[in-house]
């Protein structure tokens, strides 16, 4: 590295190295760039660091536990168990090095340079990279901001001590006896369910009028019932307003209506939203590139900003902040780079919650579909109706079909059930391939699978069901 004021020439500079950095890093690499990608903490950004993968670990050691715990509905007796908290983090932190490690090695086959450290504008096509060591300066002909976002922090509810975020919570050394969520969004929820199954005690604060409200509503329902299963407490129309700790626990006051309650746990965690990272030493402002007042970067349908050949991808940027949505528009932006004609297209960006029973949807839902003016048909099927839910001895859940009445084109999906976040991924091929409900029902599922249930509710919509009674 060249430390001082001599400038290094690179094609491509990608700022973060997160699921849509590293993408985008990789496959502007392979289309003939020379690239450097830079991110302060780490390989694999919060997802695969803090974030997504550390939680579903999480996740599925707390089904393994509950797994055991119902297994004398299999006629199979154990004895009881026991959670060792911290070889449970040990699995996770495996799981977490074993995928970071592999995105390093992805990095350094394809030739991308990584560097640890910080980005600061200097002007449109100049950046300093700096850490405590070195601070070589770059000359880039593009570049690809990808720097993600972080959980917000509400003045009344400060990080630290018994109050967390969801990295923190994801940090825990032992499952805690009670705690508070605040946000009853999918962070909350998968982190909350998750603590639940683990034996917390759970209470779930929401301001609206349901826990995961941007799933249909007879999804989050099926949730909110096996939480409560779990003896967890969900309030909702709450408006959680301050937080009073001690050295062993943390009350919670908040409003439901007219009426001011409080509750004590443990832990408080905060999830209720996050804030995209734009701020801060990076310099948008010196560069003078369009910024909305909630921070995120404006782009246009190639990733591209106010600055043509500097890029915005991810949690900067406007719609959801999911990995995968950011994987995408990573590749969509080295693409344009390197001269190619590609155009984001969020028609098939799923949204899954790995709750229990998990939530997944993609396209349309039936009240979208209308507003687009569509003639909507609707195919719906129960998890109870499939051999091999029930075999798996999970039967809540189904599958319901959004398709336009007059084509027949599939036009979205809602799935609630067991493998829900799997199953999601034919529906966002059938409508990002125009295929209708009878492409679904002609396509042969082997049996018994999950994947039956997909073809069930076309039959449902199509009028001629062999699983269920027409109606």
């Amino acid at each position: 590295m060249v430390v001082g004021d001599a400038s290094l020439d690179i094609d491509t500079l990608v700022v973060g190295a997160g699921p849509g950095g590293y993408v985008a890093a990789i496959r502007a690499a392979q289309l003939g760039q020379s690239v450097l990608i830079v991110d302060k903490q780490y390989v694999g950004g919060v997802c695969l660091n803090v974030g997504c993968i550390p939680s579903k670990a999480l996740i599925s050691a707390a089904h393994q536990y509950e797994s055991i715990g119902k297994a004398a509905d299999f006629g199979i007796e154990v004895g009881e168990a026991k959670v060792d908290f911290g070889k449970v983090q040990e699995f996770k932190n495996g799981v977490v090095k074993k995928l970071t490690g592999g995105v390093s090695s992805l990095l350094k086959a394809n030739k991308v340079e990584y560097f640890q450290g910080e980005v600061m504008f200097i002007n449109e096509n100049e950046a300093r990279v700096f850490n405590d060591q070195e601070a070589p300066r770059y000359r880039f002909k593009n570049c690809i901001i990808a720097t993600g976002s972080r959980p917000i922090e509400l003045k009344a509810f400060p990080y630290g001590g018994r109050i967390v975020s969801s990295t923190g919570a994801l940090a825990l050394q032992e499952v805690p006896k009670s705690m508070v969520v605040i946000g009853g969004g999918y962070i909350g929820i998968e982190l909350g369910q998750m603590f639940a199954k683990f034996g917390t005690k759970i209470t779930v604060i929401e301001g609206s009028d349901t826990i995961l409200p941007g799933f249909d509503k007879d999804m989050s329902n099926l949730v909110a019932k096996k939480l409560k299963s779990s003896q967890a407490d969900i309030i909702t129309g709450a408006q959680a307003q301050s937080a009073e700790q001690t050295d062993t626990a943390v009350t919670v006051t908040y409003k439901v209506g007219d009426k001011v309650e409080t509750v004590t746990a443990d832990y408080l965690l905060v999830t209720v939203g996050r804030r995209p990272n734009t701020d801060g030493e990076l310099g948008l402002d010196l560069i003078n590139m369009k910024v909305t007042d909630r921070g995120l970067v404006e782009v246009d349908e190639q990733c591209r900003t106010s600055i043509p050949h500097i890029y915005a991808i991810g949690d900067i940027t406007a719609g959801p902040a999911l990995a995968h949505k950011a994987m995408y528009e990573g590749r969509i932006a080295a693409e344009v780079i390197a001269g190619q004609s590609s155009v984001v297209d969020y028609k098939c960006v799923p949204a899954v919650c790995f709750s229990d029973p998990e939530c997944a949807s993609v396209g349309y839902s039936e009240t979208e579909a209308k507003e687009k003016g569509h003639n909507v048909k609707m195919g719906k099927f129960p998890f109870a109706g499939n051999g091999r839910a029930l075999s798996l001895n999970a039967a809540e859940g189904f599958v319901k079909l959004v398709s336009d009445a007059d084509t027949g084109l599939v036009l979205g999906a809602q799935i609630v059930g067991v493998e829900a976040s799997n199953m999601i991924a034919e529906i966002g091929l059938a409508i990002e391939m125009g295929a209708t409900l009878e492409d679904l029902a002609l396509t042969v599922h082997a049996h018994p699978t999950l994947g039956e249930i997909v073809l069930d509710a076309a039959e449902v919509a199509l009028g001629h069901p062999i699983h269920t009674v027409a109606r």
